[in-house]
């Protein structure tokens, strides 16, 4: 019986690597929850994902804790999306003395600049166009493949049938803005957040001087919407940061603009739109619903 016991003993001891290896998932750290769903997509069943800032979450004000750096010290490649976004995440890096390498996914986009009071610095929203999502899943695939050989035939896989349905997207998201009269390609956000969309599929996003993205919009900021919405003939409004329905339809009597349906720009949802193509189709939809006559 003691010989049997160590015979078996000895068979889980020389188990080849492989077979172990299949039971851990190589663990992959994103700065969001896009840049998540993106690393999910390529890397599939290989790879753990965890976003530091999940689903609703606001990147540009972000705190980390000592559990993301822990995240992060612990990950075998930590994936950001630069032009920064995330003001905090070299902070986070060098503090979690991770060792693990850093993938800037919108490596090689070219920026827009930002505009209003942030003219003068990056517009970082590149992943709303989706011809730069295709640029951020070829980065994110090279670096799995190099922080992860083994596993590069399903890496590449994954990422060429990733990419192809990023294709139908924009098919259908510039068939989607056809529909709408060129007139009417014209909407206000209280988050500048689409920039790279409007100029990507010829449509005018305006976002109002004033306006915080971090809390629920002044008295005055409702009037500045109102004059801007006026003077400009907007015949939509997308308000992401207001939560009081009497604003919305203030706005609404006062200048006979549509009120469209909710936006996701800096973050995928709890629930719903989950994955990075459901956003855009979200958006797309709102989008017509509100402009088309």
């Amino acid at each position: 019986m003691h010989y049997v016991l160590c015979f078996v003993a000895a068979l889980i001891v020389s188990a080849p690597p492989g077979e172990s290896r299949a039971a851990e998932k190589f663990k992959a750290v994103a700065s969001f929850s896009i840049l998540a769903d993106l690393v999910k997509q390529v890397g599939g069943e290989h790879v753990d994902v965890t976003a530091i800032v999940g689903p609703d979450g606001d990147a540009h004000v972000f705190q980390p804790s000592p559990l993301d750096a822990k995240a992060v010290a612990d990950a075998g490649i930590v994936v950001v999306n630069g032009l920064g976004l995330e003001g905090w995440v070299a902070r986070l890096i060098q503090s979690s003395g991770t060792k693990a390498p850093v993938v800037v996914a919108s490596h090689g986009v070219r920026p827009l600049e930002g505009e209003g009071e942030d003219t003068g610095k990056v517009d970082p929203h590149a992943w709303q166009s989706i011809a730069n999502a295709k640029i951020y899943v070829a980065n994110i695939r090279d670096g799995l493949i190099s922080a992860d050989p083994a596993d590069r035939a399903d890496f590449e896989a994954k990422a060429k049938a990733y990419l192809a349905r990023l294709d139908q997207l924009e098919t259908e998201v510039k068939a989607a803005i056809a529909s709408i009269s060129p007139k009417n390609r014209r909407i206000i956000t209280t988050h500048d957040a689409f920039g790279y969309f409007g100029r990507a599929y010829g449509m005018s996003f305006i976002a109002p001087q004033g306006v915080s993205t971090e809390t629920e919009p002044s008295a005055k900021d409702v009037a500045t919407i109102i004059r801007q919405v006026k003077a400009q003939h907007v015949p939509a409004v997308f308000l992401e940061n207001i939560s009081d329905d009497r604003l919305m339809q203030q706005i609404a009597r006062e200048t006979g603009a549509k009120i469209g349906d909710k936006l996701y720009s800096d973050a995928l949802p709890g629930k719903g739109a989950a994955t990075y193509i459901d956003m855009m189709h979200n958006n797309i939809a709102a989008f017509v619903k509100a402009l088309q006559q």
